[in-house]
Parts: C-alpha cells; structure tokens; sequence
C-alpha cells in the first residue's frame, strides 16, 4: 500500500477491508490478524486498530476462541439496504434520506450574501440569507457536513432546533412553499483539518463535494446547498436511459437515488 497516501495505514486497511465486507467477500471465513499482516505488511497494533473500527461500526465481531466473524446482517446487506431506501425523484429522495440521520447544528447565522451566494440564489449582492452549518449523522457516526443558504425573502429564519430535528426541505414546505426542482453538481475535494474533525477522518481524506440548488415550482431559487460526504458512508447512483435517433442518441438519467450506512 502506497506510503504517499494521505491517509494512516490502518485507515487503509480499514477501507480495504470494508469495501470487502460490502461485497459479501468474506462470508465464509475472515482471515486472522497474521494474515492481515503479512497482506497488508503491517505490524499487528495496525492490524488491530484497523478491525476495532469495524467492530465499531457492528461490521465484524471479535471474541476469544472464535476469531473475527462477520455480523449476519453486513452480508450482502448493501445491496437490499439501498434498495429499501430508494425513492423516485431527487427531491422525495434527499428528504427520505435526511429522515434517517440526526443532525447537528455547528453555526446558525443571518449574513449578507457574498457574491457567488447571490448569483446562485438570484438576489442581490449582499441581500440577507440565513446560513446554517450542519452535520448529519447515522448510528455508524458523522456523515456529512452541509453549508445552507436561505433568502430571509423566501420565508421565516429557522430555528436551531427546527433545523435540528427536521430536513430543511420539510421545513420549506410547512412554510407554504411548494418545491419544483433541484439542480446539482458532484465533484471531490480533500478534507482539511476542520472537515476531517467534524466527519471524524484523517485529514487529506477524499470527500464527496455537492453544490445543489433547489427551485420552488415557479423556477425561483429558494435554498442553496454545499455538502461533503464521506464516500465510506454514503453513495450516489444514477439510471440511465438512451434517447433519440439512432445516430445522435444520448444517455439522459431517468431517477436519481442516494443511499447512506
């Protein structure tokens, strides 16, 4: 495993070893701490601290006499996990999503918008929004941290509590607005050191970057979004489906669906 890597090694070995467990790659036997070892080559307190994360997050039991075994309800469980919480349309999705985790309200303030705020949102450089910093977690640990940006023209300031305890999309709803659609880009950066605390990774660690904008049913901006996940806990899938005439047919996504551990 490359030394260069950004990441501590029993980091690595973690992930390796996760991304197995995920395709049900170990369902018969787990290999011991030696074999670990001498795959990995590395001493056996990484080995160890490596499997103490899995454990952790119920993917493997350890006990005297027995080994490491996988937990029953980790084999195969991606596949089925996701499909029980996929729904049609972006938006039904993201709030079905939210309504599995808990959130945690970092900072809640009322600020001018900076330029490039404005323009996404269509307001005027320096009109008031509401910012909140979040960050989503699941039983695993943190999952994502979320930066939002609402015009105070748009509805009411929310309250830490409501943005504690319901998606804002819901919110945004209650207060009467009826949401059309939303419209995102995905892309990757590496966590800095504040990142890397609040989402509970070693710094230098890949992330999974959103900027989304959601619309209301008149095509007029109502929430800004920038989010980073941590791909270990959560992933994005697209379908696909081809248009047109046989010589200029062009994919097109027909549903888009996330699903998170």
């Amino acid at each position: 495993m490359p030394e260069s890597l950004p990441l501590p090694k029993y980091h690595q070995i973690y992930l390796v070893l996760k991304e197995r467990l995920a395709e049900s790659r170990y369902e018969d036997h787990f290999p011991g701490e030696f074999a670990l070892m001498e795959e990995f080559a590395a001493a056996r307190v990484t080995v160890r601290h490596a499997l103490e994360k899995l454990v952790r997050e119920k993917l493997i039991t350890r006990k005297p006499g027995r080994g490491t075994v996988v937990c029953k309800h980790q084999a195969g469980a991606g596949g089925a996990k996701a499909a029980m919480q996929r729904r049609s349309g972006l938006l039904d999705n993201l709030v079905h999503v939210s309504l599995g985790t808990s959130a945690r309200v970092v900072s809640l303030e009322t600020i001018p918008a900076s330029g490039q705020v404005a323009e996404a949102l269509a307001l005027e450089p320096g009109a008031q929004v509401q910012k909140a910093v979040r960050v989503r977690s699941t039983a695993m640990g943190p999952l994502s941290i979320t930066v939002t940006h609402i015009p105070v023209q748009v509805c009411a300031p929310f309250s830490e509590t409501q943005l504690s305890t319901k998606p804002i999309l819901m919110l945004l709803e209650e207060q009467g607005l009826w949401l059309g659609r939303a419209s995102q880009t995905i892309s990757a950066r590496l966590a800095d050191a504040w990142h890397a605390q609040l989402l509970d990774v070693p710094v230098g660690s890949a992330l999974m970057s959103v900027q989304r904008v959601v619309r209301d049913h008149t095509e007029r901006p109502i929430q800004l979004l920038y989010g980073l996940y941590r791909p270990d806990r959560y992933h994005y899938e697209m379908n696909l489906s081809r248009v047109g005439e046989v010589d200029a047919r062009v994919w097109i996504s027909t549903s888009l669906n996330a699903a998170f551990q």
